[in-house]
């Protein structure tokens, strides 16, 4: 029953780390997320890695394989070309898997906790930043309290390891990782009926690279007030969406502006806001198809009744 709950906490860390990943305009991260969960009194052990380059999955490891499993169609060509670097990441997964599980059992002891569930979960990530600077960062918790969190600029040898593998994976994945897709930004309108303030959304959508600068700004500054908006969210295609809505005062609605900034657009966007449509012209036309409907029955039962006249037959009671 413990090990049932490994992907609950598996999410938690994949939600963290797309929190880490986006560090500014064409950055790019590598990170191993590590969980391991462990119950004595059951003989249960059990551990999980999976890596990261920016947002997207390219391997998982576990501790019953001891093995590797490529999650995309460039880990599975370099894999072949250049072993390599398949055999340094498989060192860095076998190092921080045993470490980790190592640190389990120490917190475990220190404790005096022999008893129950125990889990220990860890981030190790490097990044290239837009700027060249490199980095890294390292977090790890038992049982969900943080222990230890830290962020390293000497190249030790694992931090080495890491920025030469993203680098690589970096030339391997570039159709995917490196590529350019610029987003579709669209503002819809409406009148609020209660206090008549307008609400308008802005949705900007597929989109990659995941960074994106998007904002309301009002005579050109950035407008924060009265504002709402989503997270960046994945599309099935691996290009991303996101909205952002505004309330305002009829009256002043052209000071604002829907402000969009992403590598894939050639100059900043800026969107002024529409008209809110009325609902008066669907009212319209939803009575004039029931009109027609209506005059369509009657003059159908008319016909009816006119052309059992003409062929001598006894008419029924009708009701008009």
């Amino acid at each position: 029953m413990a090990l049932r709950s490994a992907p609950v906490w598996l999410l938690v860390l994949e939600v963290v780390a797309l929190q880490h990943a986006c560090l500014g305009s064409s950055s790019h991260s590598l990170k191993v997320l590590f969980f391991a969960i462990s119950e004595p009194n059951q003989r249960l052990s059990y551990s999980i890695v999976l890596g990261y380059v920016d947002s997207q999955i390219f391997a998982r490891y576990d501790s019953n394989s001891r093995e590797i499993q490529p999650q995309v169609s460039w880990m599975e060509k370099l894999r072949k070309d250049i072993p390599q670097y398949w055999q340094a990441l498989t060192n860095l997964v076998h190092a921080e898997n045993d470490m980790f599980r190592n640190d389990l059992e120490d917190w475990r002891s220190d404790y005096n906790k022999d008893k129950g569930l125990h889990m220990l979960q860890g981030i190790l990530s490097c990044d290239l930043q837009g700027d060249g600077s490199k980095r890294q960062f390292v977090q790890g918790a038992y049982n969900g309290v943080t222990i230890n969190k830290s962020n390293m600029d000497a190249c030790n040898m694992e931090y080495c390891i890491c920025i030469e593998l993203l680098e690589k994976f970096l030339s391997y994945g570039n159709e995917t990782l490196l590529r350019t897709e610029t987003p579709t930004v669209t503002v819809s309108s409406r009148t609020e009926v209660e206090d008549g303030m307008e609400m308008h959304v802005c949705r900007v959508h597929g989109f990659y690279p995941r960074e994106i600068d998007a904002s309301w700004t009002r005579d050109g500054e950035v407008w924060l007030q009265d504002t709402l908006h989503g997270s960046i969210a994945p599309n099935t295609d691996g290009t991303y969406h996101y909205w952002l809505s505004i309330q305002i005062d009829p009256k002043e609605r052209g000071r604002y502006r829907c402000h969009v900034e992403h590598d894939g657009l050639q100059e900043p966007l800026d969107l002024a806001l529409k008209v809110p449509g009325s609902n008066l012209g669907l009212i319209i036309g939803c009575f004039a198809i029931s009109l027609v409907m209506v005059c369509g029955i009657v003059g159908t039962l008319i016909f009816l009744r006119n052309h059992r006249q003409g062929r001598g037959e006894p008419q029924r009671a009708t009701s008009f």
